[in-house]
């Protein structure tokens, strides 16, 4: 995969995670119309976070840490049949322990929600609805799973749409279900339209994989030699690069302690955190999903050449968006949140509360993509055991910021925590890669930062004037203000690219390049 293929096959992803983000505002948005951040919207965010940090680990994780390398690598030196076998023992594993889960999370609900939302023991009638709202949704991991093996699988011969559009699945039976069942029948609705969606969005992964060649092998078999390989990688990153959805997790808990950090904070994070993932799904893990197949296939033969500058190429790219994303969320945080959410049941207080924390969010924004790129450049190494002695250095810094800035900054200080873990955590692993396999290209990298941050800054200077003057919005209508917010981030967009253009930024050219090559054809 040349870096052509990488940046097409990013784009790929990117496209289909644009049109699931866009389809999921439109669903944030019902939802805080709807709940704003009362009791009922609380409950939901962390009966829907728990399975979503399970799949983190051992969904998704098991899919980048332990699926891709390893089918990459029986695919290009194994024969069919025998990628094939194994790609059913992972099958097999995977529902072996994504049952176990559903089960356990269904019978150990009310303590779960003790440890993760300690704050609502305070108020029984929020704490019965997250215990009956996590039985509801747990089994949704097993849905999950099968979706992240799909992809997996897909992934490994560089067939990235079906599972890119997943997600989009999802968020239209949430949207439906939104607008159908919960004017009726409440938060329950929601529940049912992620499960609905869970199954959907299985099913529209076989149609691939049976064009692939897979096929469902007769008997149940757990017992092969890569197990145990499957088990030794995965397990390390059960701890691993789920340190970003483990640093939200401390996050929600303390959020939970109304009387430290004020009322509404777990309804906050969500809605802020769901914000800031946008530029970081649709380009930070979109090209670090893209590059993990390549960086897999060159580490198997070796070619630290080409592997080295692959993971310069994927931190310089990921650079190049998130710079300029962090500058522009930080400007437009509580224009943005106004605009979008601020209706119904979501006050001005919740503006202010969400807005706090995506603005401390976006301070970490580039290193949440370099870890996503770092992680998955170590596991395309087979080495899954450095990213869980980082992350641990990081859920510790995060957990002591944490108790720190919770006080002073209240919601706002969890996000910022959060954001200082992560940059802890990318400096550590970038530091340990450049000792294990040398110099990475860092004056280059730095360079190109350079030219990133100059060009951001002049983007930010006129993001900020354009609020000022444009974004003044009394007297003017819903669709106008989101109108005038649109054109501010276009706007704002334009100027980076030209100024990003002008400096230089190997990234913005190398993209304008393609586009007129792509004009020629």
């Amino acid at each position: 995969m040349t870096h052509r293929r990488l940046i097409r096959s990013s784009g790929i992803i990117g496209s289909a995670t644009i049109v699931s983000r866009v389809l999921g505002f439109v669903r944030d948005i019902l939802f805080a119309r709807l709940f704003g951040t009362n009791i009922f919207a609380q409950a939901f965010v962390v009966a829907f976070r728990i399975p979503n940090v399970l799949r983190d680990m051992v969904g998704e994780g098991a899919t980048d840490a332990a699926i891709v390398p390893i089918l990459t690598e029986y695919r290009h030196a194994r024969t069919p049949e025998e990628y094939w076998e194994v790609a059913r023992i992972i099958l097999n594993l995977m529902l072996t322990v994504l049952v176990v889960l559903s089960v356990a999370g269904v019978v150990f609900a009310p303590l779960l929600v003790k440890v993760i939302a300690p704050g609502f023991i305070r108020t029984p009638e929020k704490f019965a609805m997250t215990v009956f709202l996590t039985r509801m949704i747990f089994p949704y991991i097993l849905f999950l799973g099968m979706v992240a093996y799909s992809k997996g699988v897909l992934n490994s011969f560089h067939y990235f749409t079906t599972p890119a559009f997943a997600p989009v699945v999802l968020n239209i039976t949430m949207i439906l279900t939104l607008v159908v069942l919960c004017p009726v029948i409440g938060v329950k609705g929601l529940v049912i339209g992620v499960m609905a969606g869970g199954i959907f969005e299985m099913l529209i992964q076989v149609p691939p994989l049976r064009a692939k060649g897979f096929r469902f092998g007769r008997g149940f078999h757990l017992v092969h030699p890569i197990a145990k390989r499957i088990g030794k990688l995965l397990l390390p990153r059960a701890l691993g690069t789920a340190v970003y959805q483990l640093s939200v997790l401390i996050d929600t808990v303390l959020a939970s302690l109304a009387w430290i950090v004020g009322a509404g904070g777990v309804a906050a994070l969500y809605y802020s955190n769901r914000l800031v993932q946008l530029p970081l799904a649709v380009f930070g893990i979109s090209i670090a999903t893209a590059a993990l197949p390549k960086m897999s296939k060159e580490a198997a033969s070796n070619d630290m050449a080409r592997f080295k500058d692959t993971v310069s190429f994927s931190l310089r790219t990921v650079f190049t968006v998130m710079i300029p994303a962090a500058v522009g969320l930080m400007i437009l945080a509580k224009p943005i949140v106004r605009i979008l959410f601020q209706r119904g049941e979501f006050a001005a207080y919740s503006t202010a509360i969400t807005s706090s924390a995506l603005f401390f969010y976006t301070f970490g924004l580039f290193a949440y993509a370099g870890i996503k790129i770092l992680v998955n450049t170590y596991y395309s190494m087979g080495d899954t055991r450095t990213p869980v002695k980082t992350a641990a250095v990081s859920l510790v810094s995060n957990l002591v910021l944490n108790l720190i800035l919770m006080w002073p900054l209240k919601i706002g200080g969890l996000a910022l925590a959060t954001s200082i873990a992560a940059m802890t955590n990318f400096t550590i692993l970038y530091v340990i890669l450049m000792k294990r396999i040398g110099d990475i290209g860092t004056a280059r990298i730095l360079s190109s930062l350079a030219r990133i941050c100059a060009a951001a800054g002049v983007m930010g200077l006129f993001t900020f004037v354009t609020a000022r003057i444009f974004l003044q919005t009394s007297g003017l209508s819903s669709l106008a203000v989101f109108g005038r917010l649109v054109v501010t981030v276009f706007a704002s967009g334009i100027v980076y690219l030209v100024s990003a253009f002008l400096a230089r930024v190997e990234g913005v050219r190398r993209m304008w390049a393609l586009v007129l090559a792509h004009r020629r054809i």
